[in-house]
């Protein structure tokens, strides 16, 4: 029986990416998930005790994991929790594993910029682009019937600041004006 588990933590070591001898692509790191909690009688933030995982991805995802995150990146992901006991000579311990069904940023510290990528073709079946080839965007205009809809319409590429507090056109209507939070 597998367990699925949700875990929110940071990147503890660089992501490792190597192919395996039978050809599987495998990209591995270190997660360190700590919980913190607010002590109303001193009013301060206290770090709890750290959990540590290795989380693994596999084929597609491991190289996608290993071009995307770095140390220090706040992470979201779910996967397959194992959890295995070792022995190497005179020492002895418990590994715990997370093989990752979907990971990406944490968002409630920063912000990320996704691009999607288009599985790749053999060569020989590689021909001349046509139309049919070019994926719809399903955020674009006329997805969702409503082409005024600001949560259906891409934003499109707006450089902003982290450290500013500077206001920033809203993507609905050019002349209002919305307060960025600073990080």
């Amino acid at each position: 029986m597998t367990d699925t588990v949700t875990l929110a933590g940071v990147v503890a070591t660089k992501p490792e990416n190597v192919r395996t001898s039978t050809g599987l692509t495998v990209t591995n790191f270190r997660l360190a998930s700590s919980q913190r909690r607010f002590d109303r009688a001193t009013s301060t933030w206290i770090e709890g005790d750290t959990n540590w995982y290795t989380v693994n991805a596999y084929r597609w995802m491991a190289n996608n994991v290993a071009n995307s995150l770095e140390i220090g990146n706040h992470v979201v992901l779910t996967g397959r929790l194992r959890v295995r006991n070792w022995t190497s000579g005179d020492k002895r311990g418990t590994a715990i594993e997370v093989d990752v069904d979907s990971v990406g940023h944490d968002l409630a510290f920063g912000v990320s910029h996704f691009t999607r990528l288009k599985a790749a073709v053999p060569v020989d079946q590689q021909g001349a682009p046509s139309v049919d080839d070019v994926e719809p965007d399903p955020l674009g205009s006329g997805a969702h019937g409503d082409t005024n809809d600001i949560w259906s319409s891409p934003v499109g590429d707006v450089d902003l600041p982290h450290d500013s507090e500077e206001s920033v056109p809203d993507a609905q209507d050019e002349g209002s004006k919305t307060e960025k939070v600073p990080f």
